[in-house]
């Protein structure tokens, strides 16, 4: 069973998160918050914000059932899209204005356990 985490307007530009986002995918869940944990990027603080979202909207899929420990859990998917750009203006020389661009994305992270959950007995023994 898979979870999903949305993290939605990041004030930061889908290119440099997408550098965290190559370092996680595919990864257990635990290598990973080690991983971003000692990673010197600022994106990296917002990603394990929303593995750890992530996680616990699986156990929560659980109804508590569940936890997050006992399972593999592994990241399946980290797609970083671009959002919307706020446009503002520097002055410069001769009376003129440059453009600056200051550029925000969303990220949708989708975690799947790889150890199935436990089957009900009953309907798979054999009598």
């Amino acid at each position: 069973m898979e979870a999903l985490a949305k993290l939605r307007n990041c004030p930061m530009s889908a290119r440099k998160m997408r550098l965290v986002a190559r370092i996680i995918r595919g990864k257990k869940v635990n290598e990973a918050l080690n991983t971003l944990k000692y990673t010197k990027k600022e994106a990296a603080g917002w990603m394990e914000k929303l593995l750890v979202s992530a996680i616990a909207n699986w156990e929560n899929k659980q109804n508590m059932a569940a936890n997050a420990d006992d399972h593999d859990l592994v990241i399946k998917t980290v797609l970083v899209d671009e959002a919307g750009m706020l446009k503002r203006f520097r002055p410069a020389p001769h009376g003129r204005a440059h453009r600056i661009r200051k550029r925000s994305n969303h990220v949708t992270l989708v975690v799947e356990n790889k150890i199935p959950l436990e089957v009900d007995n009953n309907s798979t023994e054999e009598e």
